[in-house]
């Protein structure tokens, strides 16, 4: 029997995973920003939660950026 549809690239499957990551950082970035709120100043708690808060930035901006060149890669070969 034959395919109707044939199956996407392999680049979509990279742009649904690199979105989904993307979503998952923004839960985490959340979450690491009331663990800050939550915790007293200056302690090493609020500390830690905004170091995360710093790392999980920088993770969401290295997958936004590697977002927007499949996508960008994507409507080059079209």
């Amino acid at each position: 029997m034959l395919k109707v549809v044939p199956d996407p690239p392999a680049r979509y499957h990279l742009e649904d995973t690199l979105i989904q990551a993307t979503e998952f950082t923004r839960c985490a970035l959340a979450v690491a920003h009331q663990s800050a709120l939550a915790s007293p100043p200056h302690s090493l708690g609020a500390t830690l939660a905004l170091t995360a808060v710093h790392e999980i930035e920088c993770l969401r901006t290295l997958l936004e950026s590697a977002l927007a060149q499949v996508q960008l890669e994507g409507q080059t070969q079209h």
